[in-house]
Formats: structure tokens, sequence, C-alpha cells
């Protein structure tokens, strides 16, 4: 009995350029085909490749994808999707149930991450179409760095930035740590672009940036920042700064991100029981303040809400880039004028040095080559006799020279 072959599959950027163009979401895709979001995502960035009847399902649904639509139903597609405002989010997560996500495993997500992935999703295509990937794919020409490198960063900066906020609570603070986190990753972009998770590797540098403890001296960071205008939020604000960094990390990382028990642990370096322990803790710590968000679905949609009031857009990728250049530039010619600076040191240091080693004498060894003692030395026998005769005649009396007057 012959085994039949494999269904065939687009490649992954391929995959990705196919449900991007339906506007449809990792989440949409993973409850057709029975997986999770992180299966999909696996899938397009290459990691994984599905097998058996997730395959062929998976097959299916693209070669469904890549079929021309209508454009009465293209245009009506977007408008069937979930809605994005804040009331909408609100109705639809009440509508989800009261079936939150587990800390041994999330399976299928639920009702608030969907929405809140599809909103993440339609923003980033709402600010700049995908002129990455897509662009690529279409040309029949492979990415260049920076195409690549825009194409992240139109995708994750703008949602990046409302995380950061919730992790600090400054806007300026937010905004600075995810352009360092981009200048980073453009910095060692051969190491970023071959991550199976670029986005996770700058979500990870900018939290680490923003969560330094060398912001408290300065000068900017003395004074509080403004709180959110709505009374709810501020309150959500406060507990949330409130939180141990670790807690807080943790807590925006699953239950506000979305991350899988598994990746959040890894993420913040620490192990699995560690990490939902202060999962635990902090959503006791957040139900003590505001029982209203006991409910994990509760909370990950107000953490959404929350992140999505405050309008902080991240600059465009060229300055980011730019700038991260010009300092790239900056410090490699501090470092190379640091260099010169001690070689030329070393140098003269070389050259006003003794040539050879002198060693220190012992103790009681004769010293050869000292000059002769120039001071007075011992009085000879004519001296001692001389001074005698000087002493005896000079003694006392009228033999004693006076000065006279003429």
């Amino acid at each position: 009995m012959t085994q039949s072959p494999a269904t065939p599959l687009p490649t992954p950027t391929e995959r990705r350029r196919l449900r991007v163009a339906r506007s449809l979401t990792q989440t949409q895709i993973a409850e057709r085909v029975g997986v999770t979001r992180e299966t999909v995502r696996s899938w397009e960035t290459g990691r994984t490749t599905p097998r058996g009847r997730k395959r062929e399902a998976y097959a299916r649904i693209l070669a469904e994808l890549s079929k021309p639509q209508p454009a009465e139903a293209a245009a009506a597609k977007p408008a069937q999707s979930v809605p994005t405002t804040k009331a909408t989010r609100k109705a639809a997560a009440q509508a989800g149930g009261s079936s939150g996500p587990e800390l041994r495993g999330r399976p299928v997500a639920g009702t608030a991450v969907a929405v809140a992935e599809r909103t993440a999703d339609r923003d980033a295509q709402d600010r700049e179409p995908d002129t990455g990937a897509a662009a690529g794919a279409e040309e029949g020409r492979p990415q260049t760095p920076a195409e690549a490198f825009d194409a992240l960063y139109t995708h994750s900066a703008p949602l990046l930035v409302r995380q950061t906020y919730l992790l600090t609570g400054r806007r300026t603070l937010a905004r600075e740590s995810v352009e360092r986190a981009f200048q980073l990753a453009w910095q060692r972009w051969p190491e970023v672009a071959v991550d199976p998770d670029p986005a996770g590797w700058v979500r990870a540098a900018a939290y680490e940036y923003a969560m330094s403890p060398w912001h408290r001296l300065r000068p900017a960071h003395r004074q509080p920042d403004a709180p959110p205008a709505d009374a709810d939020d501020r309150k959500l604000m406060d507990v949330l700064q409130s939180l141990p960094p670790a807690y807080r990390r943790t807590l925006l990382l699953y239950d506000g991100v979305g991350l899988d028990l598994p990746e959040t642990a890894a993420e913040t370096e620490a192990s699995t029981p560690a990490a939902a322990n202060r999962i635990l803790h902090a959503r006791q710590a957040v139900a003590e303040q505001l029982p209203d968000l006991a409910v994990p679905e509760q909370l990950h949609r107000r953490l959404t809400e929350l992140a999505g009031s405050e309008k902080l857009d991240a600059p465009g990728s060229t300055l980011v880039r730019n700038v991260g250049e010009k300092r790239i530039r900056f410090w490699t010619r501090t470092a190379i004028a640091v260099t010169a600076l001690i070689v030329g040191m070393t140098a003269m240091t070389l050259r006003v040095a003794p040539t050879h080693y002198e060693p220190t004498p012992a103790p009681g060894a004769p010293i050869s080559g000292v000059p002769p003692l120039t001071g007075p030395g011992h009085l000879s026998e004519r001296d001692l006799q001389l001074r005698k005769e000087l002493r005896e005649r000079l003694g006392g009396g009228p033999e004693r020279l006076a000065p006279e007057a003429e």
C-alpha cells in the first residue's frame, strides 16, 4: 500500500499574504482549521509545517483565499467583521461568555483575544498598506532588509507602544523604549530576520529598556505622567503600577498580549510554575482593588481598552532607522577615538620607560659607582694641632683681641 503524496502548500510568505489580503487574523484561520493561533503563526513563519488532515484543511482554506473575489463581496467583508469601537468591543466581550483563559493551557483563544487581535491587525492595515512581504511576493523578488524591517515596524510598533505604556505608565518612555528596541533590531537585523518571532524579539527588548531602574535618575522622570482621562482607566492604571515589575510584565504578556504560559515564561526568563504563580498573584491583587476584573476575560478586555484609549503613535520607520544608524556611527567613532588615544598613550609610555630593569641591591652589599662625599670630612693631624693651638692662645685674659679706636 503506497502513501498518498502530501498536499502542496504555498510558501510561508504567500500564506501570510493571502490571509492579510482577505483581512483575516491568525485566530480566524486557527478556528477554521481547528488549531491554536500559535500554530498558524508557526506555519506562516516557516518554523513548522502542517501534516495529515490539518494540512489538507489548511490547503483548502488557502485555495479559497487565492480565488478572485467579487468587488461587492470584498467591500462587504470588512463591514461584517468584528467591530473595533470601544462600545462594540465591550458588547462582543460580554457576549463571549465567562470562560476565560486558564493557566494550564490555552487551546483556543477566547472572544476577547480574537477581538484584540482583529483590532490590532486592522489598525496596522489602516495606518499603512502592507508594502513589505506582499510587494516582494507580487514582484517575484526577495525583500531587501529595509523593506522587511519597515514591514515589521509597521505591523508591530503602534500596538507595542500602547503595551509598553501599560507597563510603565509613561507615554514618552513608551515611545522611547519602542524606538530603541527597533533601533537595536535594525543594528542586529541579520539575527532578528531569522528569528522565529521577530515581533517577540523586539517586544522583549522594549520591555527590558522600559523597566530599567536607571530611568529613576533622569530628571524628566521625577514627576509622574498625566493620568488617563477616564476614572476607570485611572484606577486600573494605578493598580497596574502598584504591582511589582516582574508581576506586572507577566500579567501584561499573558492577559494583555495573549501569549501562552510557556511563551510568557520564556520571555520573562522564568520557569513555567514561577510565571503561573506571578499571574495568579497579580490577578488576585487586581481583583482585590477592582472586583469587576476578577474574571480573566474581563481583565483582558479592560487592558485592551486602556491601551487603545491612548493616542500613542510611533514615528516613521525611516526615521527610526536613520536615528539608529547615526547613533551607531557616533559610538563607532567614539570607540575609534578612545582606542587611538589609548594606543598613543601606550606608545608614549613605551618611549619614555627605562629599557632595562635595575634590581634593588641587597642589604649590606657594597655599592659601586657612588660619587665621593663633597661635604666636610674628618680633620687631619695637622688640622687638629692647629685647632688646639688656637684654643690655647685665645682662651682668655688680656691677650684677647678687642677692637680699638684710632
